[in-house]
């Protein structure tokens, strides 16, 4: 089977929430599948991950202190901005073509086995395929340690047939409603069903609802909570700048600032900037000093400080310069990349451009999947800009202009329509005047196609 195939294969299986959390009793039809091929999720040691908001950063910011540690390290994240191979990575590079497409082969022929002989009710869903290839490739590629991110949810996560060394527990708020539970408790509920028996399990302190969730867990299972409170740093230290030039980039932003880690002062300058990513990176520091005591003494201080310079993932508040020449498309304004998609994102993003842009137009190109807060998304973001230009994507869960418009009728915002995003970036760069920054924004398909269209590299 070749890639493009394979890539066929996996799409025509439907979206990754049409084998839903809500629709299934347990883990079952899983723990079938990786039965079947031999169990690779038990080949090599794993941390997981939950939350709403900032368990992707966290996930990417802990797998470079390993990998800054020495460690083989594997990383698995969801959704994708350009090409599913970005999901799984071993030391930051992605799958490729030729591995994705024999190991797809191998496990859809299992699952096709595992069908006729009734072992299985129907074929796994997109997710679970996903999950079982990169458990494959991780075992294959023998990495010594994987930092698995949940897709949604936990408690019936595909990814939570693990047995992880460490969980966390990321910040928690109402997204997915229709499937995790209309509240923060229930929606807790379900994020940790992640935490083991006698387990060890990081957080932070959370909203009311969350933390009692959180707390009755820990004590219900007899796990060993694990606080990150010490990493995060206070509000405003005069040594601390939470969001300056970078060093390392010509145009963007990092977070710096002092902290003692291991009985050591550190420097922290991650490039995931914002206040609310000092909570991620707290988390993964927690996470990197108890795999520490667990028995991987390469996590030092300085690989620590080291791995969170080095950290990527993008399209998390990602600058690209302002560029001019004589192609059109690849002439623009300074653009800011974030693929906030519910109102906590929404509320993080706004603070952040209120501190970096605060003297500068801004023009949004915004479109929203319409299972997604986009109201209240519209009311915290579309105040900021001078205009914002609606769009959508080819995707049945696209919110359509006509429902953006309708989310927005009380933001008094000036707004313009665009067909596609391609149309979207053409009019950002007429209106967005020499000063300007375009910001695309609204969800991580639209974050995903506009770096596509103008060439930015995933890694």
């Amino acid at each position: 089977m070749s890639y493009d195939q394979a890539i066929a294969r996996m799409y025509a299986l439907g979206h990754e929430l049409a084998n839903l959390p809500s629709a299934k009793f347990d883990l079952d039809h899983m723990r079938v599948l990786l039965e079947a091929l031999e169990h690779p999720e038990r080949r090599f040691p794993s941390v997981l991950i939950s939350g709403t908001n900032g368990k992707g950063s966290t996930a990417s910011t802990l797998a470079s202190i390993l990998r800054a540690s020495g460690i083989k390290t594997g990383l698995y994240t969801s959704p994708h901005l350009i090409r599913l191979n970005e999901r799984i990575r071993i030391n930051g590079a992605a799958i490729s073509d030729d591995d994705f497409a024999g190991i797809h082969d191998l496990v859809d022929r299992t699952a096709e086995r595992l069908v006729d002989e009734r072992e299985l009710p129907w074929h796994p869903s997109f997710f679970e395929m996903m999950t079982a290839l990169a458990f494959e490739y991780f075992a294959r590629e023998k990495v010594e340690l994987a930092v698995l991110e949940v897709g949604m949810g936990g408690r019936l996560d595909a990814t939570n047939v693990v047995e992880p060394r460490v969980s966390v527990i990321a910040d928690i708020a109402l997204d997915h409603q229709k499937f995790l539970g209309n509240t923060i408790a229930e929606i807790a509920r379900e994020k940790t069903g992640i935490i083991r028996k006698g387990g060890v399990v990081v957080t932070l302190p959370q909203t009311a609802p969350a933390n009692d969730v959180i707390g009755n867990t820990i004590l219900d299972r007899g796990a060993r909570g694990v606080s990150a409170v010490r990493f995060v740093p206070p509000v405003w230290p005069a040594s601390a700048q939470y969001l300056v030039p970078s060093p390392q980039e010509k145009a963007g932003f990092v977070s710096r600032y002092p902290l003692s880690v291991l009985g050591q002062e550190i420097l922290v300058e991650s490039p995931l900037v914002g206040r609310h990513q000092l909570r991620n990176v707290a988390l993964a520091i927690a996470a990197a000093t108890e795999l520490q005591q667990q028995g991987f003494p390469t996590i030092t201080a300085a690989s620590i400080e080291k791995g969170i310079r080095e950290t990527r993932w993008p399209g998390r508040f990602q600058v690209l310069p302002a560029a001019a020449g004589g192609d059109p498309v690849q002439t623009h304004p300074e653009i800011v990349f974030d693929v906030a998609h519910n109102p906590a994102g929404a509320g993080a993003l706004r603070s952040a451009l209120s501190t970096a842009y605060k003297d500068r137009p801004l023009t949004f190109v915004f479109g929203a999947m319409r299972d997604k807060a986009i109201r209240d998304m519209t009311e915290i973001l579309f105040p900021l800009a001078e205009r914002v230009i609606v769009t959508h994507i080819d995707n049945p869960r696209a919110a359509t202009l006509a429902e953006i418009r309708g989310a927005a009728a009380r933001s008094a915002s000036v707004l313009l329509d665009a067909a596609n995003v391609a149309e979207a970036l053409a009019l950002a760069r007429e209106h967005s005047g020499a000063k300007g920054v375009v910001v695309v924004t609204g969800s991580i398909y639209i974050v995903g196609e506009a770096m596509r269209l103008l060439g930015v590299r995933i890694q």
